[in-house]
């Protein structure tokens, strides 16, 4: 479940069974220069995965960013995130204006997707974590 004082900090809920929804959330986290930061694996976090889903959010369908009473979803969860990093870290530096603005950031998300749709059936997990079998199954 969420709680209020954890929403006052940005979160970043992500697919830690996604290889690179992991580093992304990992690298944010640790060197993206945002303040308060956290990131949450909502893969293995099931009260918050559910919880967002009975809200209307689907982490199979993108991240989710809480800050304040403000939930992002997807490209504008990554857009969020992207537009406020002062990086560190070099693919964050790489990532960070290609997704800072909203119309890069939408047209950009699908092919994010795809590579996340891709890692997950390679390592047998399903798009959806409350799904059973792979992911190619869930469409």
């Amino acid at each position: 479940m969420v709680d209020r004082p954890a929403l006052q900090a940005p979160v970043l809920v992500f697919d830690g069974g996604c290889p690179f929804c992991r580093h992304f959330a990992e690298l944010a986290e640790m060197r993206s220069g945002i303040p308060g930061l956290t990131i949450r694996d909502g893969r293995s976090d099931h009260g918050l995965r559910r919880h967002l889903r009975a809200q209307g959010w689907d982490l199979s369908e993108g991240a989710v960013v809480l800050t304040g009473d403000q939930v992002l979803h997807g490209a504008d969860a990554i857009q969020w995130i992207c537009g406020r990093m002062a990086p560190s870290a070099p693919l964050l530096q790489l990532l960070g204006p290609l997704l800072a603005t909203r119309e890069r950031a939408r047209r950009t998300y699908p092919l994010l997707l795809l590579a996340r749709r891709l890692a997950l059936g390679l390592q047998g997990l399903p798009l959806d974590p409350d799904q059973p079998g792979g992911p190619f199954r869930n469409r």
